[in-house]
């Protein structure tokens, strides 16, 4: 770990969590310089191209985000930092940092690795999915490293860290931390660490940069019981409409436009929701078993030839098939297929 992190980081242990602890509005730290310079220089040189096939969006469209998550497929320098971040040393170090220990990495890097937004990409604020979808483990912290070659505060992209951005944004309390080339920001994933960025407006002369980062998320075993929440997903708040709309106003074309856009991601969230909730309440009414064998296999016509004991073992059979069917068409289904694949082909079957 010794030539890949700023000594700084290393030999301030102490006062870099008196930072963190103390950080509003919940903890957090934005270190500068976080890489050694010239690995980080090579982790963007060695930075992936966007990849459209990366970049389908919760709604399952192509948005202006890709996100790589196979991290120690990009070349020997990412290999490099795969190796690091998942070391005892370094996951010690930042332990030392938060507080937090007993830090485990996430080989799977899910939703995290390397992330590029491109202009008029945003993220509205949110809270992170609080439970591993494998290993069910509690995640705790978040990792970003910054590696855009120049950023300006006002082309937007920056991270905001919310108090409760239900609230307008005048009620809120808002944390704007530039997303600097080299720039390592660390924060607790708790039920209120809600986070996100503005949308990003490059200039037109500046279109071909993009917001580079690669992102890390740590995850325990337990956490305190009164962190722990209900398991859920990631929760995301809609856009408040801009602070400069008042009663009477005359709407221009780019005012018109915005409340278009804000409607849009709206409507998105709630089909995805919806979706999401068809699917859970088909998954519940098979659980429960409400819908009986002899419901679904009411049109099953026996054979007269066949005896009592192969006419009932024929309708378990039929009612057994349409559960199969019901099943495969399931959510639950649908997210262990790989797992079952990974079995099957672990065996010799598949």
């Amino acid at each position: 770990m010794n030539e890949f992190v700023n000594p700084y980081v290393k030999d301030n242990r102490a006062e870099l969590q008196a930072t963190f602890q103390s950080a509003r509005p919940f903890r957090h730290i934005a270190i500068d310089d976080f890489l050694d310079g010239d690995f980080a220089r090579s982790l963007l040189e060695n930075f992936p191209v966007f990849d459209e096939e990366l970049a389908v969006n919760e709604n399952g469209e192509v948005g202006g985000k890709a996100v790589q998550e196979k991290v120690s497929g990009l070349g020997p320098v990412w290999q490099q930092l795969d190796r690091l971040v998942q070391g005892e040393e370094f996951r010690k170090m930042i332990s030392d940092i938060t507080g937090v220990r007993e830090l485990q990495f996430d080989p799977y890097y899910f939703g995290g690795g390397t992330h590029e937004n491109l202009h008029g990409q945003s993220l509205n604020p949110h809270v992170d999915f609080n439970f591993h979808p494998i290993t069910r483990q509690h995640r705790r912290l978040n990792l970003i490293f910054y590696l855009s070659p120049e950023w300006d505060r006002a082309w937007g992209g920056s991270i905001q860290l919310h108090r409760d951005p239900y609230r307008p944004p005048a009620d809120d309390e808002i944390v704007t931390i530039t997303p600097a080339f080299n720039r390592c920001v660390i924060f607790e994933t708790n039920e209120h660490s809600w986070h996100g960025f503005k949308q990003i407006n490059l200039p037109e002369d500046k279109r071909e940069l993009s917001r580079k980062s690669f992102a890390l998320y740590y995850y325990t075993d337990k956490r305190p019981a009164e962190e722990i929440g209900a398991e859920h997903s990631t929760i995301y708040v809609e856009e408040h409409l801009p602070e400069h709309f008042e009663t009477g106003m005359v709407l221009g074309e780019a005012d018109l436009q915005q409340v278009h856009n804000l409607m849009a991601s709206r409507d998105q969230h709630l089909k995805r929701l919806y979706a999401d909730i068809q699917h859970l309440n088909t998954d519940l009414n098979y659980l429960r078993g409400e819908m009986s064998v002899d419901e679904a296999i009411e049109d099953f016509e026996p054979d007269v030839n066949d005896s009592v004991e192969v006419v009932l073992l024929k309708k378990r059979v039929a009612g057994l098939q349409y559960r199969i069917k019901e099943l495969k068409g399931s959510t639950s289904w649908r997210l262990t297929r790989p797992l079952r694949m990974l079995k099957r082909a672990l065996s010799g079957k598949g």
